[in-house]
């Protein structure tokens, strides 16, 4: 059989499928196309993925502007990202609605720091989720801000980010200690794996302040972590220039800089997973322990461990004051 650049079979469309997802009826197209061939994984492999995670990762998107990361080929061995220098990748960010989308795919107008706006999607039902997995969505990446107020964050997002080399175990201490220090100042944070070797660890917040002077809070949280911790973190902002394992990367929280959302699918042939988790299961959690092919179990046997994240919103103050003890300035927005 010929092959394609994917490296296997030419795939040979078999008919759509309709899928029942709320009130909506959701086409999934080419449902046996290969997305992860190592694994054996089909498109409709990864939409059933999403239905049976459904209520995590709507609570995770929900409302929110959302950039899709669209891998309508699949994952294969040798696909890469298009960029803004390099568009000819096999796989590409959509930040703008999608031509055609139904008319139930409701959208937030966001502004970005070049000035122009946009039209982003704002998931509001999980039939979105469903119609985005059928356009090659694996992985999607929600601004920490809801549609309802797209200029005042009400998530704080702490991006444990391990330098090449490090590995997932260094992480964990660092994550532990930060959930202590927001403990101190009467904060309450959540945790998940990046389906790599990273951690980020979530707060609610009221959305009262913007988005400098977020990244100013986690810039002082980082500095904190720094001094407790001084063999291990780093909040030296040129990679070059670290030398210590894990960095705290407080520009995650700049307008326009967005994490892949909880339960969304890494593009690497294990098909790896964003987990939320409890904090007792950090120390002996791994990343590989969550896949497409585990995760459903797992949701359907504890459901999700961040269900509680947006039952309290806490007030950024604590930080904030941290942050003007340090002279810590905000950052142009734009």
């Amino acid at each position: 059989m010929p092959a394609d650049r994917a490296g296997y079979g030419v795939h040979v469309a078999t008919p759509a499928e309709e899928i029942q997802v709320g009130e909506r009826l959701v086409r999934v197209s080419s449902p046996d196309k290969p997305y992860f061939p190592e694994l054996g994984l089909t498109k409709l492999d990864v939409v059933r993925y999403f239905l049976a995670v459904g209520d995590g990762i709507l609570r995770a998107l929900r409302d929110r502007p959302t950039m899709l990361e669209r891998w309508p080929r699949g994952v294969f061995d040798g696909a890469k990202i298009g960029t803004r220098q390099d568009n000819r990748g096999d796989a590409f960010y959509q930040k703008r609605l999608p031509a055609g989308a139904p008319d139930w795919v409701r959208t937030a107008h966001i502004t970005f720091p070049s000035g122009r706006t946009a039209d982003e999607v704002a998931p509001g039902e999980l039939a979105v989720v469903i119609w985005a997995a059928n356009l090659g969505t694996l992985r999607f990446h929600p601004w920490p801000v809801s549609a309802a107020d797209v200029e005042r964050p009400d998530q704080l997002r702490i991006d444990l980010d391990p330098m090449p080399g490090v590995g997932f175990d260094q992480v964990v201490p660092v994550a532990h200690e930060v959930r202590a220090f927001l403990a101190e100042l009467g904060l309450t944070g959540y945790p998940k794996t990046t389906g790599g070797r990273g951690l980020h660890v979530y707060l609610s917040i009221e959305p009262r302040w913007s988005f400098g002077d977020c990244r100013r809070a986690v810039l002082a949280l980082g500095r904190e972590m720094q001094r407790r911790l001084p063999d291990l973190v780093t909040t030296t902002w040129w990679r070059e220039q670290r030398d210590r394992p894990v960095f705290v990367d407080y520009n995650q929280m700049s307008r326009d800089h967005t994490m892949a959302s909880a339960y969304s699918i890494r593009p690497t042939p294990q098909a790896l997973v964003s987990a939320p988790l409890d904090w007792s299961e950090l120390d002996d959690a791994r990343p590989e322990d969550f896949a497409v092919t585990t995760m459903p179990a797992r949701f359907a046997g504890r459901g999700d461990p961040h269900a509680g994240l947006d039952d309290r919103r806490f007030s950024l103050q604590p930080l904030l004051e941290l942050a003007d003890r340090e002279g810590l300035e905000a950052p142009p927005e734009r």
